[in-house]
Formats: structure tokens, sequence, C-alpha cells
């Protein structure tokens, strides 16, 4: 898979084949040519390294990468449909200011898009974006520091602060690339590799403590850090494992030939990914934000998560409105 975002042009023809079975009907649906369609499939296929179609087949069908990547394109261009309509209806232009906050896992793919949409959508709008763990933005949000955050859900309602779910992000485990045992031996404490903890006091990691404490699980207590980055590099070197999801994992791109993914073993949970909006005249803006959140999750982590790990296709998903 190449860097970068692929064309929403590439992915409107490409629904436009999967669902006719044909690059010429599609052509006519579509009043393209026959050839700019073909060419938009095969740039979308070079960029996900995939066959999306069977070419030899007549009608073409899908293979099972392109199946399991068509439902996400169509949730794309739905979500872009209604962010366009609803940037031009319901943003308030006259909004002078807008302090928004997100946790480090979309800061680099998810992060940069979204303040792009809002400047275009806000021409006088000045704002100020922070990047930070989830229990510092609920207290940013819950002093009135910031007007709108992305965080993991507390385990607390904020009071006078709408949420608008958007992720289940599933914990899993992070494995050495190289690694043999099976998922049960390493929350079992038979692995010789160290148990990497998610530092207690931030949301995820008192959750995986919780979810080991009603296991009845008892894992060295050696390492103990607040930095996935630092967690997926030390797994990378086999200095260890953890307990993690799948968008941690997804931002730790330059790792992910060196770690690999396993389904938690035993009782499965998750945690879910919000949006916070901490103002009720910022609600508009909110229904925009989380349109277009939802159109990179699905493109930029949902997407090639699950397009490499299958197996996480039910659990690894949006959230319904």
């Amino acid at each position: 898979m190449t860097d970068g975002h692929p064309s929403v042009k590439w992915l409107s023809s490409f629904c436009a084949i999967a669902h006719s079975g044909s690059i010429q009907t599609a052509a006519d649906q579509t009043r393209l040519s026959i050839s700019t369609v073909s060419h938009r499939l095969k740039c979308l296929e070079d960029h996900l390294g995939v066959a999306l179609v069977d070419h030899s087949s007549r009608p073409m069908v899908l293979t099972a990468n392109g199946a399991v990547y068509l439902r996400y394109a169509e949730e794309v261009l739905e979500l872009l449909t209604q962010a366009q309509g609803d940037i031009s209806s319901l943003v308030p232009h006259d909004l002078r200011r807008l302090r928004f906050a997100m946790i480090e896992d979309f800061e680099s793919d998810i992060g940069p898009e979204i303040t792009r949409l809002l400047a275009g959508a806000l021409p006088k709008c000045h704002f100020t974006q922070y990047t930070r763990m989830s229990h510092e933005i609920l207290s940013l949000l819950r002093d009135r520091e910031v007007d709108i955050g992305i965080a993991t859900h507390p385990p607390t309602p904020l009071p006078n602060v709408h949420e608008y779910p958007l992720l289940r992000d599933p914990f899993v485990l992070a494995v050495p690339a190289t690694a043999t045992e099976p998922a049960e031996d390493f929350v079992e404490g038979r692995s010789d590799l160290p148990f990497l903890r998610y530092m207690r006091g931030q949301i995820m990691g008192d959750m995986i403590e919780a979810q080991l404490t009603r296991m009845r699980l008892k894992l060295e207590n050696r390492f103990e850090l607040d930095s996935t980055s630092s967690i997926m590099k030390l797994i990378s070197q086999n200095g260890g494992w953890a307990i993690t999801t799948p968008s941690n994992y997804a931002r730790s791109k330059r790792f992910h030939t060196q770690v690999r993914l396993l389904p938690f073993p035993r009782k499965s949970f998750a945690r879910t990914i919000s949006m916070f909006v901490a103002e009720n005249h910022l609600s508009e803006v909110a229904k925009v934000v989380s349109t277009a959140l939802r159109s990179q999750l699905a493109t930029q982590t949902i997407g090639p998560i699950v397009e490499a790990e299958p197996w996480l296709v039910d659990s690894y998903r949006l959230i319904n409105d």
C-alpha cells in the first residue's frame, strides 16, 4: 500500500464497477469513458497493492479484498456527500474561535484533514488544536478550556458535555512478528517476553488492568509506559508484548512489519472513542466534524487495518449515529 489518500474519483468508479460487474456499464452510468473508469480502478488497486476485482471473469466479480473494501468505500462516499451538504447549510460562518483537542492516535493521519475541513468551512475562525491523552482532554473539556474533544469514553459521564460515539476500538495483543506462542500463553504469563503495560491512570491503562483483574490474571509489573510509540518500538525489537487496540497500532506504521496483532483470548473487550462537545451552540459544527471524522476513520484507520487483519471486520468498526 502506498502513502497518501485514495482519490474519491477512484472510489466512485470502483463502486460503480462493483455494482454493475462491467467497466463499460460503469462508464455508461457515470458518463465517463471506458479508459477513464479502467484507469481509476487500476490506480486504486495499485495504491492498495491488491486486486479488488477478478479481471478474468465476466461479469466482473469482487475478490475477497474487494468485498471488504467496498463496504468502506461506499460508506466514505456517503459521508462525504453528507459533509458537503452540512458545510453549506449548518456551519455558523461567523464563528470566531474554536478550540479542538484530539488523542494522539489520530494526530498524523486524521487531525490535519479535520483542520483543513474546518478552515474551509469557517473562514473567519481562529483555531487552537491540542494533542493530548484522553484523560487530559476530558479535563480540558470539564474546565471549558476546549470546545470539542476526541477521546476515549470515560468511566463516568462528563456533566453538561454532549457525547457522540464514533468508533469501537477492541483490545488486542501486539506481539513481535517472530513470536510463535498462542495468545493464551501471553496473558497466562507463559511467554518469556515481558508484559509492557500502559500506564495506570490513563483511561486505557485502567481498562486493561480492570479486565485482567476480572479474569484473575496477574502479570509481572516491570514496565509501565505512557507512549504507544515506545511500546511498539520495544515490541518490534523483541522487547516485550502489550495489550493495545487497532487504532494505537494503526498510527505506528513504521513498526507494522515487525509487530503483529492477535485476538484477545477469552472474553473480548473494547474502548469507545467519542467526540465530546462542551457548548450547545456548537452542535451544528459537531455534526460536520463527526461526519468528517467518520469518513477519515473509515479510510485511514479501519479500512487498511481490516484489510490486513480480516478477523477484525466485525469488532473494529464505526458506531452508528
